[in-house]
């Protein structure tokens, strides 16, 4: 890492505040992207040690692993520090991979922005709500430009917060194609759903739509994400009252290196969010050459274009009826896996970073 020691102009700064060592998220986008950025010679605002890079030292406990606090932190890290920051390096544009930046700090700035789930399904007491609500609208209308992951997202920042189309540019992210892969593994009796338990997942009508399963016996429904006591609950008295619960396992958090592996070996993913900034689990999914049902709602259409059975999340019996076809359908199956393969090699985080690039050039 080379460390600054002098105060020649960095024209290009991007700020890698929120990484951490081992990137989930907003954080695995940051990790992904900033490598295809470097013909732009950029100054990286980091708490790790990047080889190659300019590199500006900033606290390491900005990051979502000090959770509420570490946001905070971030916030008054951000609005304060990180203008100094900005003239002290004679920067001309800052690149933050969240929608994040300083408000009225004569910075000028291009910004991504993820999804505004907070504002379409608000939780009462939810600090997202106001950080949505009051914050993020200010950082997108000071901003030069802003980046978004789908047409979807795209639309609803021009919807919620009246920002015209022509500062908005969609660039789809993509995956780790050597991890995500067709491991030629044999096919297990479950159907997978990976991601966390809130409400807008639309976990309820999944576990309504496996139980009405005509052959609902010969299979499992394995839920992959972290045991949320807001919402999970809920979720095991359904299952209870179906009389399903040695049929539906609960998994927690799967690590990063098990995923793979799970994925490979079920009969399908069934991923029925009733919205999605863009749709990870999918993109994964199909690379993995495993059947996707996706909701034909939101970004997910625009990941599985037509490599995927697209249902309509709110009509239970449509998530069933798709789950039987691919149950008992071979042809199917290995028709959808092969699409799904060829889908997810079309996004690379190459073809995003290089998207991402000629944005940033306009502005410097």
């Amino acid at each position: 890492m080379k460390l600054l020691d002098n105060f020649d102009s960095h024209q290009l700064i991007i700020n890698l505040s929120i990484l951490l060592p081992q990137p989930t998220g907003i954080s695995n986008y940051a990790q992904n992207i900033f490598p295809y950025l470097k013909s732009l010679e950029p100054t990286l605002l980091t708490a790790q040690k990047y080889p190659e890079f300019n590199c500006y030292p900033v606290p390491n406990n900005l990051t979502p692993a000090q959770g509420t606090k570490g946001h905070c932190d971030r916030l008054i890290w951000t609005q304060f520090q990180l203008p100094q920051i900005y003239h002290q390096l004679k920067s001309r544009l800052l690149f933050s991979p969240l929608p994040e930046a300083p408000l009225y700090g004569n910075c000028r700035f291009v910004v991504m922005s993820h999804d505004l789930i907070p504002l379409r399904f608000p939780k009462r007491f939810s600090p997202l709500t106001p950080y949505h609500r009051y914050y993020i609208p200010q950082v997108l209308k000071q901003s030069q430009h802003i980046i978004c992951n789908s047409h979807a997202t795209a639309k609803d920042i021009i919807d919620f917060y009246q920002i015209p189309a022509h500062k908005i540019t969609p660039i789809p992210l993509a995956h780790d194609r050597t991890h995500f892969r067709f491991l030629n593994l044999p096919t297990c009796n479950y159907f997978l759903y990976i991601g966390r338990h809130d409400p807008h997942k639309n976990l309820y009508r999944l576990i309504a739509a496996f139980a009405a399963l005509p052959n609902r016996g010969e299979y499992e429904l394995w839920l992959a994400g972290p045991i949320d006591p807001r919402y999970t609950p809920a979720l095991q008295t359904q299952v209870a009252e179906l009389g399903i619960t040695h049929q539906v396992k609960f998994l927690n958090y799967v690590s990063h290196s098990e995923l793979p592996k799970i994925i490979n070996e079920a009969i399908a993913l069934v991923f029925p969010s009733l919205w999605e900034g863009f749709g990870f689990p999918v993109l994964e999914a199909m690379a993995c050459g495993t059947p996707v049902i996706t909701s034909n709602l939101s970004s997910l259409p625009e990941v599985a274009g037509d490599a995927a059975i697209l249902i309509n999340p709110y009509n239970t019996a449509e998530i069933t009826e798709a789950m039987q076809m691919i149950a008992e359908d071979l042809e199917l199956r290995s028709r959808l896996s092969i699409q799904g393969i060829n889908r997810a090699n079309q996004f690379t985080w190459e073809k995003t970073g290089l998207a991402t690039t000629e944005v940033l050039s306009r502005y410097l």
